[in-house]
């Protein structure tokens, strides 16, 4: 069954099912009306004698050039190829999905000029499973993702590449396969397409998808690392936080409240304990992650905003009124991304401390080092901790803002870009790299819980730990740790362990 999307405002968690599970996705009807409203005053400036942007004349520094009637479907297929200049490795079939949609929905708002037939082969294409090849560099984020959103327009002319089912084709078999057929642009319908942030609001969508699913495991590792080093939970005290008063640092704190409740492990050492103060990755994680919350839920009311936003150019207002602005410079996108990674970096960074600092016997509190029961002969976690440290530090240097920088482009007519494109593509990696340390301190902690046996934690870290131990076993003897580790990272990043610990309302 088709997801329905309505032009201004489809949810987030719509966009995330149809990312996740690759459905299907239709427009509400209602927004047929307006998409047709528009067509025709784009047909009535073609025809006129007043020069419209992209309508009747050149494209970028070539506006000055007028284009007649009967060469209007020339000038739109020849800006579509012309802009395939897309390299790099594909985006995954999922999320060149989720361009699609977001297309849908920009046209859907009745701004652009499109007849019904361009939304409905889109609309086939998702239903009937034909998806273009799109490649994910060549965008810089102004004047729309002109180069990816191209490759995608490509498919519905009968050019470039798409997958169909399983198998990768030229665009024109593919839609044969289908049972569709190519369309011929009108007049701005390939400005239309490849004009707007889609590409570059699908990949910081996906990107803020998995990095919520990060965080949230987060406070399950964070709070099982606690247990395993027999940490303090008078940090977690609610009025600390409402002190200070930030929602999200209130809400970590609350939840691992909560998932550290009633563990006997705790209970083991409220007296008697000589330590005062436990470090700062055990007794700061809710202000920390308590940020990265909060500008994850910035950062997803601006992409919620943008995936319903119109985004080309020039715009259909009414009669007589088709006007050239910039909606498809992509600074907010980029500026999300720029957050988004903030976010991602501070948390594997101070994950990585707590990875540490349980191997560590000097600040473990009596576990054995590296959590093997017979150091020296074996080594334990001893470089999975240093593989934590380089993810972690790659993290740091992916972090570095992509919307600080600029460059002149398109003869200096888009003299200023947002570089969204990339900034919105680097969350992928940070997001696997970030699974990985936390699998890996999940894999840590749940090892130090194990040897404060017979002592056990509390009932939703048992179910964690139960989640971890049906992947990885408990290491004894030494093994190779890598498939230990991305087992460790696919419940994270799958959201399994924070299911197990019951997070599940846990939301942006």
């Amino acid at each position: 069954m088709s997801l329905v999307l309505t032009p201004g405002t489809t949810p987030l968690s719509t966009l995330e099912t149809l990312w996740r599970d690759a459905a299907p996705a239709r427009l509400d009807p209602s927004a047929r009306a307006g998409v047709e409203a528009a067509a025709p005053l784009i047909a009535q400036a073609s025809a006129g004698d007043a020069a419209v942007y992209g309508v009747n004349t050149g494209f970028g520094k070539l506006a000055l050039m007028r284009i007649a009637p009967e060469d209007t479907a020339t000038l739109q297929r020849n800006l579509i190829l012309s802009h395939c200049c897309g390299v790099g490795e594909a985006l995954d079939r999922n999320t060149a999905r989720l361009v699609m949609a977001l297309k849908l929905l920009s046209l859907g708002r009745g701004a652009s000029g499109v007849r019904w037939q361009v939304v409905a082969l889109i609309e086939e294409m998702l239903a009937r499973d034909v998806t273009p090849v799109i490649p994910s560099q060549g965008s810089v984020g102004a004047s729309g993702d002109l180069a990816p959103l191209a490759h995608m327009t490509a498919v519905m002319l009968g050019e470039g590449e798409a997958y169909f089912g399983a198998e990768r084709l030229p665009g024109g078999e593919a839609l044969a396969r289908a049972g569709l057929v190519p369309v011929v642009l009108g007049p701005k319908e390939g400005l239309a397409l490849i004009n707007g942030t889609q590409f570059s609001t699908a990949l910081a969508l996906a990107g803020l998808f998995d990095g919520w699913r990060n965080v949230s495991a987060a406070l399950v590792t964070a709070s099982l690392s606690t247990d395993a080093i027999m940490g303090s939970t008078a940090p977690l005290f609610e009025e600390i936080h409402t002190l200070r008063g930030h929602k999200g640092q209130i809400e970590v704190a609350a939840r691992m409240r909560a998932l550290l409740a009633g563990s006997e492990i705790r209970e083991s050492h409220l007296e008697g304990d000589a330590r005062v103060q436990d470090p700062y990755c055990i007794r700061c994680q809710p202000q920390v992650v308590g940020a990265a919350v909060d500008l994850m839920r910035f950062a997803a009311t601006t992409l919620e905003t943008e995936a319903n936003a119109v985004t080309d150019n020039p715009l259909v207002l009414g009669p007589g009124r088709i006007v050239s602005g910039g909606n498809f410079h992509a600074e907010p996108v980029a500026f999300a991304a720029d957050i988004i990674a903030l976010a991602l970096a501070e948390t594997g960074s101070i994950a990585q401390r707590r990875v540490a600092m349980m191997v560590d016997p000097v600040l473990s509190f009596n576990l054995p080092p590296f959590l093997t029961a017979a150091p020296g002969l074996n080594s334990g976690y001893m470089i999975a901790e240093v593989t934590t440290a380089a993810l972690m530090s790659e993290n740091k240097h992916l972090a570095n803002p992509c919307s600080t920088d600029s460059t002149p482009t398109s003869a200096n007519q888009e003299d200023h870009v947002s570089m969204a494109a990339h900034g919105a593509r680097r969350l992928g990696q940070m997001n696997r790299n970030l699974s990985v340390i936390l699998g890996t301190e999940a894999l840590c902690a749940a090892q130090g819980i194990d040897f404060r046996a017979p002592l056990v934690t509390s009932a939703p870290l048992q179910a964690a730990h139960a989640a971890i131990r049906a992947e990885v076993p408990t290491l004894g003897s030494d093994r190779a740790l890598s498939p230990d580790m991305m087992r460790a990272a696919g419940l994270v990043l799958s959201g399994a362990l924070a299911q197990a610990a019951g997070l599940t309302e846990f939301a942006l």
